[in-house]
């Protein structure tokens, strides 16, 4: 077990597995999921959201059936490699909406962005925006989703913890 993590049992598990296949349900029909009683498995609820391991709860929005959008994701390098660097593009990213996912990489390119916006042109007034703030963009690949093939956040807790024993 890495440092840090905190150990977690048969119940704990089968109310992540539960919740991150279906967040939106009842107390009483969640405890009745895991075959436990609702007092403790509130208890246990409350504990895993103490400990930061349930970070909170989200609906699953169909954007394609509620507004026109593109989804593209990015990779890009810096031009300098420095602690500064990384913060300042780190911070800047932040503070657009359009970035719902971005990741640090090791490798061959420094970031992954995961954009959602309304169209192409929309798209690229975000990287010209990026690019006019001075952030050392040195370049950038544009991949545009045609289709979504596999989606959700359902984590496999079962292939995780398992090596983990």
């Amino acid at each position: 077990m890495t440092p840090g993590m905190i150990r977690l049992d048969d119940r704990d598990i089968a109310i992540l597995k539960v919740l991150s296949e279906e967040g939106r349900l009842s107390k009483a029909a969640l405890a009745k999921r895991i075959n436990l009683s609702p007092t403790p498995c509130w208890e246990r609820l409350k504990r895993l959201e103490k400990a930061g391991i349930i970070e909170g709860y989200r609906a699953e929005i169909s954007l394609r059936k509620t507004a026109p959008h593109v989804t593209v994701f990015v990779t890009l390098e810096l031009e300098t490699h420095n602690s500064a660097a990384f913060q300042a593009f780190e911070r800047a990213v932040t503070t657009y909406p359009e970035i719902v996912q971005c990741w640090a990489l090791g490798g061959g390119f420094d970031y992954l962005l995961q954009v959602v916006t309304r169209d192409v042109e929309s798209y690229q007034a975000l990287i010209d925006r990026l690019l006019d703030q001075g952030l050392g963009l040195a370049r950038y690949y544009t991949y545009i989703v045609t289709k979504p093939i596999k989606t959700g956040h359902v984590l496999p807790f079962d292939t995780l913890l398992s090596a983990a024993d």
